[in-house]
């Protein structure tokens, strides 16, 4: 089954083009400022006003409606089960390949939603900060398969969210350098019981297997109210990964502190091999092997042309 497709039997999704989504904003009024899109955006991506008027304050009105839903059930169940627990954070999953724009995607709903009224609290947390120290990706032989679902403390990261929805204040995430490509030791994010929660990592929807003796096995989706997927054709991904591989190699790869320096002296030809076949051998493994088979699993899916614009929007039925 393809959900891309519309008129598929039996979609579980509504399938929007970029005129309607567009359509669905209604009167929700524009709370960014023009040099703010600049901060937003990742490398490379394009964002502009016109991208968040058509597809990102539809998104914030829909959340929305999710979110008060969602809040109305909660004191509905607490009544319901006479008990006097805290309010717990609502918590968005944003998923998708590297170099997709999740980053961006994450911001921009971070400052949105931020800025509704009232101002709730809302803080983001990136999964590289739970990934596996170098160190242990050297001895255990994984350091090529970083970014796959074992490269990561599984336990660290279902246990921060844990915490995060019973309440408890402050949590700790680890903090991760893109400079270092490594865990910055003794550095921590403090997440103080928000009221929303954005959670962005490649693979935030990766469920697990089922255990014969039916014990609960938990996974990060599973803390999540709604989840995003990020979504473009595999040769377009790869080419805005080779992209911004070299507009790297031009500027972050050339400070001496960072784990991809030796790659600053490159020319484009070798440049642009030595990332496709980064890409080939790990991130389109990672792909094939455990991001796009959660796809399904997203409550809305964002697919971009290769213009880096989103070209067609998904929405789970109820």
């Amino acid at each position: 089954m393809d959900i891309r497709v519309p008129d598929q039997k039996y979609n579980p999704y509504r399938i929007f083009s970029r005129p309607q989504w567009a359509a669905l904003r209604y009167d929700t009024p524009m709370t960014l400022e023009p040099g703010e899109f600049s901060r937003l955006r990742s490398e490379l991506d394009r964002l502009d006003i016109r991208e968040v008027e058509e597809v990102y304050l539809p998104l914030s009105r829909l959340l929305s409606l999710y979110v008060d839903a969602t809040r109305r059930l909660y004191y509905a169940q607490r009544q319901f089960l006479g008990i006097r627990d805290r309010k717990v954070p609502y918590i968005i999953g944003i998923a998708g390949s590297p170099a997709v724009g999740k980053s961006t995607t994450a911001r921009v709903l971070q400052a949105l939603l931020s800025r509704w009224s009232p101002r709730p609290q809302v803080d983001l947390v990136t999964t590289a900060g739970f990934l596996r120290p170098n160190a242990q990706l050297e001895r255990d032989g994984l350091m090529q398969r970083k970014g796959f679902p074992e490269s990561y403390v599984r336990e660290g990261l279902l246990s921060f969210l844990s915490d995060v929805k019973a309440g408890r204040s402050p949590v700790r995430a680890p903090v991760y350098s893109h400079v270092t490509y490594d865990i910055v030791p003794d550095q921590w994010q403090e997440v103080d019981r928000p009221d929303i929660l954005i959670v962005e990592g490649v693979n935030v929807l990766q469920t697990a297997p089922l255990p014969r003796h039916g014990k609960a096995v938990p996974v990060v989706s599973d803390f999540f109210d709604f989840s995003i997927y990020i979504d473009a054709d595999e040769a377009v991904m790869r080419e805005w990964y080779v992209r911004r591989f070299l507009a790297f190699r031009s500027t972050a790869f050339h400070d001496p502190t960072s784990y991809f320096h030796r790659y600053s002296v490159l020319s484009d030809e070798e440049a642009i091999a030595t990332a496709t076949a980064i890409w080939e051998r790990i991130n389109l493994v990672n792909l094939w092997e455990n991001i796009l088979p959660t796809r399904p699993r997203a409550t809305l899916i964002l697919t971009k042309g290769a213009d880096h614009l989103v070209e067609t929007v998904a929405l789970r039925r109820l």
